[in-house]
């Protein structure tokens, strides 16, 4: 597989844009040196870069395209609204006919507001959950990789660089699964968490009626609970994982899978709390969201284009039957190379990833890139293993073909020690405090 024209044009993408790419978890740094692909296009479950190679791909876009890459009723209906004007001095008929589909869909909500991405969704929701309580610490899950792009989380990662320690200080954190440890943030901060934030689901299920215990919570506290709905809306269940758990958030942020790819994200939830940012009531204002593109005809119409598919057709149903004979494959591939202690799958089947580990047992990013490196070989690209309703069986058995081959490879690292077997230099976590990079 020949990567020529897209390493010729590494450079150029590092001379204009920091990093090289616009979403950290894309850049270069996640992925073997000498196999950096860029996208010319994609149809379905497969991509094919600057080169022509093709590839199966299982990012699907961060998780946000759902269905498929140009799935075909999505993009007609972004046309048709497209020709008819995407953005104009007043709201659009098309903001109400989405606001009302997706608040069918999200039982628990009585008002939405879309934006173009999940963090201003989540700080929308902060913002009005301090102002809706009076009070100013925000209690985020520290099991949870992500919520948002702004002062409020960034201030809590390696990445905290230019963030005010005021500002930081202001963030306080518990872990997923552990209600004694947001019992212990109440018991020592009485009357000062304005909000709890979690995704309702990680890699782990919620044991032990942890979501609703943290519902009792807030309720005895007057906290503001808030579900971070990216990666498990419209993919655990139609309704996101507080249908699929019953339990029902105080706020909710939406994004990824609901447009299938287009930008649409929603912060939705009660309207008690989301009317401080509108105009009827004789509160002090708030400025929930607010953004000139937030909506654009084109993306609410793949947004109600996607939904309808959803409600017509077993997406749901797909991505967690499809997900199985991925992760039944997989698991049957890794044990016949006896791997069991160094590669794992993590999550339900409707959203799986893995890690890989050294010999000594270990999580190894150069054992990651040289697991990236053989499937890139093989015409995968998987740094993670999001299902799609595009991924049929050819695809799937292709993907575990493609995966024990790289597991015999991974094998025989493993034994005879990894420095023969790797082309380049290892990948990167995101969130690291300093630079360990070079291009090439």
């Amino acid at each position: 597989m020949n990567f020529a024209k897209s390493l010729s044009l590494v450079e150029r993408f590092h001379s204009r844009i920091p990093g090289g790419s616009h979403t950290y978890a894309k850049g270069d740094d996640q992925y073997p040196a000498h196999m950096l692909p860029y996208v010319v296009r994609g149809e379905g479950c497969r991509m094919w870069d600057a080169d022509g190679n093709e590839f199966i791909e299982w990012g699907m876009g961060l998780r946000s395209v759902t269905l498929g890459h140009a799935y075909p009723p999505v993009v007609e209906a972004a046309r048709r609204a497209m020709l008819d004007g995407t953005n104009f001095i007043r709201p659009s008929l098309i903001e109400l006919e989405a606001a009302e589909a997706f608040l069918d869909i999200i039982h628990g909500a009585e008002m939405v507001k879309f934006s173009k991405d999940g963090s201003d969704a989540t700080s929308g929701a902060v913002r009005v959950s301090r102002a809706y309580t009076g009070r100013d610490l925000v209690a985020i899950c520290a099991n949870h990789p992500f919520f948002s792009v702004d002062d409020w989380f960034i201030g809590t990662t390696p990445m905290s660089a230019g963030i005010p320690d005021a500002t930081r200080e202001l963030t306080v954190t518990f872990r997923y699964n552990d209600i004694e440890s947001v019992e212990q943030l109440f018991e020592r901060h009485p009357d000062r968490l304005a909000c709890l934030i979690l995704e309702p689901e990680k890699y782990d299920p919620p044991a032990d009626g942890f979501l609703q215990k943290l519902r009792d919570l807030c309720d005895r506290h007057g906290t503001v609970l808030i579900f971070d709905e990216m990666i498990t809306g419209f993919r655990w269940h139609l309704g996101g994982a507080q249908a699929f758990y019953d339990v029902v958030p105080d706020l909710s942020s939406w994004g990824k899978a609901m447009a299938n790819g287009f930008s649409v994200a929603a912060l939705a939830g009660r309207k008690e709390i989301m009317e401080l940012g509108g105009l009827l009531h004789d509160k002090e204002r708030v400025f929930l969201l607010s953004g000139t593109h937030a909506a654009e005809t084109h993306g609410l119409a793949a947004a109600l284009a996607t939904m309808k598919v959803y409600r017509e057709e077993p997406v749901i149903e797909t991505l967690w039957s499809q997900g199985q004979r991925l992760a039944d494959g997989l698991e049957r591939a890794i044990a016949d190379q006896d791997l069991g202690e160094y590669i794992g799958l993590f999550g339900r089947p409707c959203g799986l990833v893995y890690g890989t580990k050294d010999a000594e047992g270990n999580p190894s990013q150069p054992f990651r890139t040289l697991f990236l490196q053989e499937i890139i070989k093989r015409g995968v690209l998987a740094p993670s293993l999001i299902i799609s309703y595009s991924h049929d069986d050819e695809a799937v058995d292709r993907t575990v073909e493609a995966f024990h081959d790289a597991f015999k490879v991974y094998r025989k690292a493993l034994t005879e020690g990894i420095d023969g077997y790797l082309e380049s230099r290892p990948v990167q976590p995101v969130w690291r405090t300093y630079n360990d990079y070079r291009l090439g």
